[in-house]
């Protein structure tokens, strides 16, 4: 289904985030014919529905009635946030009432022409902040959209000609009718699996992107061999590999020579390097000639909350890691620090993590280790049965213990990383909170 397909019809919202009330703005100023009259919420909103769904008619139900009001309507729009494994979504799909997104409409719209679409469990907002940058320091026309730069539904006006460079989450993947003519995954791990109902289900939704009509070149890393070899009738292009971009010796290259030394690149750690050669990659793929890297990368800065420096105090540099919720995203953030000491403040939301191998490298490295509830004291008894001492296995009971304990044990020279290996929503809204909560802390604002 296209958004222009809307026109005259009676929609259903379910959800009123960032998406949705595009959509709703979108749909007021070009479909007048088409009204949102049903918007279903999980909680009460805190916002004024008519005003920022822009229909003053619509009826407003919660999750308990949506099922039956949905059913009314001609197509339901869902914020990303609303799992399509919800019972009350799968009973829409039975009664015959189709479920979509707005970014599913606007690629559908599109075709996927010239989109380049980047999705994977981790890096997906860097990578597509650094195929930006890169593109217009190229001197190509390019838009930024998706979960990072605007809605996608934004770029209904653009010229169809022009790269559109767009963050998919998988939420967005797992009922996506359309694919980006070249799909990138950066990696993945188990991730979501509340959402997905499983990791299973998580990772085999993460890879339908490659199958879907659309896609024409595959962007994929190397390293991973489940996903370097995972089906699809897309051409195949990989990253992380000495034939194409790559990092090694301390240097990203091509074909095996360096092309810029891992040192200038403004963001810490190999993972960030692999980012840039998927980022350089899929600009290949698109048709897109990289420029000289040290100047097309001068002045990127990290986006918040990965790997973001937020103070600096008597010798000892806090960062704010708070988009890792995975155990392998905080050992990327623990290899980013070669030759420091370093301070782990680590645990939240339990989604059943197996902390082995980052507890292995923590007591290898002889990190201290600060874990917070929720999954703080399976990380802590974790690296304890891996070899780190206890002097150097402490529990805090919340993120401000944790940041008083760094704050009493750092030296100077040290890092304190927040980089909890784990989700926030059992103490925090979202990982951003979390991260400006830390910024706050390590800044000494109480």
């Amino acid at each position: 289904m296209r958004f222009s397909e809307l026109e005259g019809a009676r929609i259903g919202v379910w959800g009123a985030g960032r998406e949705i009330v595009s959509f709703a703005a979108q749909l007021d100023a070009r479909l007048p014919a088409a009204r949102i009259a049903v918007a279903a919420f999980d909680e009460p909103p805190a916002v004024d529905v008519a005003a920022e769904l822009m229909s003053p008619g619509v009826s407003v139900v919660a999750a308990s009635e949506a099922t039956a009001a949905l059913s009314a309507c001609e197509v339901v729009v869902r914020s990303p946030g609303v799992s399509i494994h919800r019972p009350e979504i799968a009973q829409l799909r039975r009664a015959g009432v189709p479920v979509t997104t707005a970014t599913s409409l606007w690629l559908a719209e599109r075709g996927g022409r010239t989109v380049l679409g980047v999705t994977g469990t981790k890096g997906k907002s860097t990578t597509a902040a650094l195929a930006h940058q890169l593109a217009l320091a190229a001197g190509e026309p390019a838009q930024l959209a998706g979960n990072i730069g605007r809605p996608a539904l934004e770029l209904l006006d653009a010229d169809p000609g022009e790269l559109a460079i767009v963050e998919l989450s998988s939420y967005h993947v797992a009922d996506l009718a359309v694919g980006p003519e070249v799909a990138v995954i950066t990696n993945l791990y188990d991730e979501h699996a509340d959402w997905h109902g499983s990791a299973r289900t998580y990772r085999a939704e993460k890879l339908r992107i490659l199958a879907l009509p659309g896609v024409v070149r595959a962007v994929l890393p190397a390293r991973q061999r489940e996903l370097a070899s995972a089906p699809t009738a897309a051409e195949r292009r990989l990253f992380g590999e000495p034939a194409g971009w790559d990092v090694a010796g301390g240097a990203i290259t091509f074909a095996g020579e360096p092309r810029l030394q891992a040192s200038a690149l403004p963001l810490p750690g190999d993972h960030n390097a692999l980012n840039l050669c998927a980022a350089l990659t899929a600009l290949e793929a698109a048709g897109v000639e990289p420029p000289p890297l040290a100047a097309a990368l001068a002045g990127f800065e990290p986006l918040p909350h990965r790997l973001q420096t937020v103070a600096e105090s008597d010798g000892v540099t806090w960062v704010d890691d708070s988009i890792s919720t995975t155990p392998e995203s905080a050992l990327a953030a623990l290899a980013s620090f070669p030759g420091r000491e370093l301070l782990l403040i680590g645990g939240g939301q339990d989604r059943g993590q197996d902390y082995g191998e980052l507890a292995r490298e923590l007591a290898r490295s002889g990190a201290l280790v600060i874990g917070m509830p929720t999954t703080g004291p399976r990380l802590l008894a974790a690296a304890l049965a891996a070899g780190l001492p206890g002097s150097r296995v402490l529990a805090a009971d919340d993120l401000v213990a944790a940041v008083a304990i760094a704050r009493e044990r750092a030296q100077p020279g040290a890092v304190v990383l927040l980089s909890p290996a784990a989700p926030s929503y059992d103490r925090f809204r979202d990982f951003e909170q979390r991260g400006e909560r830390f910024a706050e802390l390590a800044a000494g604002n109480r």
